[in-house]
């Protein structure tokens, strides 16, 4: 698979995640049903898979910290955040906090994608607030240097 290829499987990855991560907000599924569901589907042969298979059991069992650090982000109650924005903002964080080899601008900038893609009309400026005040405290290293 070439760079570019890779580069959009990540993506499609992404987009997986956000469905999955709104499902289990509706349903209340666990990671292991989640999984299971979406390997089956044919979306799931054009996405990165490790990436896929990695981050969805681990935002998962990371929710209640990554929700906490998103709390201190938002300038509303947690449980007033649209599905859609909850779960673009549960993979930035998590990306933001563990996935030092993603670089912050790649991370915002998938997260506005995946809210214009998403979310409400005008929620991509929202997220893009949110994970760029993130990515100033996660990754203040990276943005100074």
């Amino acid at each position: 698979m070439t760079n570019a290829g890779s580069t959009g499987a990540r993506t499609r990855a992404r987009e997986l995640l956000v469905q999955a991560l709104y499902q289990m907000q509706l349903a209340g599924h666990s990671s292991s049903e989640l999984l299971e569901q979406f390997h089956l589907q044919a979306a799931y042969q054009r996405v990165d898979q490790e990436f896929f298979d990695e981050a969805l059991p681990l935002i998962i069992k990371s929710q209640d910290a990554l929700e906490s650090t998103i709390d201190d982000l938002i300038d509303r109650p947690l449980e007033q955040l649209d599905p859609v924005e909850r779960a673009v903002l549960l993979i930035g964080v998590f990306e933001l906090q563990s996935r030092v080899d993603v670089p912050y601008r790649v991370v915002i900038n998938e997260g506005v994608n995946l809210a214009k893609r998403f979310g409400a009309l005008d929620g991509h400026k929202y997220i893009n607030a949110c994970l760029d005040a993130a990515a100033q405290s996660l990754r203040s290293t990276e943005i100074s240097g």
